[in-house]
């Protein structure tokens, strides 16, 4: 049984269906950690070069990162187990970097993680969080397949 595993979450049910494999192989009075990172959106910028963003972090700041916040709360809530030490950390970035940072910074013993599946163009696209977090080479990692394939697979 481990200690402490870090579960990073984007809201999705995918993301989510780590929690169930990370509560069987945390020890009991083990800590959580739920992760969340929250990327920059960018907006357009009109003119000359049509094709130019520029990022927005005025809505960074004023609805993402609180509803980030708010949903790992209730996730947090919903696992809420008298034996069960929960925390959670929202932060702005690179989701594979903030999951490789806060797991670094807090020494978990795993990361478990569910992977979205995608593959082909969504793979080359999106690139792939798990990857780079095993890659990262922090501690084990244990990967949850998705059970469905994603629309942007």
């Amino acid at each position: 049984m481990l200690k402490h595993i870090l579960v990073p979450l984007d809201g999705s049910k995918f993301a989510e269906d780590a929690l169930k494999y990370a509560s069987e192989i945390l020890a009991p009075e083990g800590k959580l950690t739920l992760v969340c990172a929250v990327m920059i959106p960018e907006v357009p910028v009109y003119g000359a070069y049509s094709s130019l963003t520029i990022p927005d972090f005025d809505i960074t700041d004023s609805e993402l990162l609180p509803q980030a916040k708010e949903y790992l709360q209730k996730v947090a809530a919903a696992l809420g187990k008298a034996d069960l030490n929960i925390d959670y950390e929202v932060k702005l970035g690179d989701p594979a970097t903030v999951i490789v940072g806060i797991a670094e910074k807090a020494q978990v013993d795993a990361i478990v993680m569910s992977s979205h599946g995608r593959s082909g163009i969504g793979r080359l696209l999106f690139g792939s969080v798990t990857n780079k977090v095993i890659g990262a080479r922090v501690c084990p990692v244990m990967i949850v397949p998705s059970k469905e394939e994603t629309a942007a697979s």
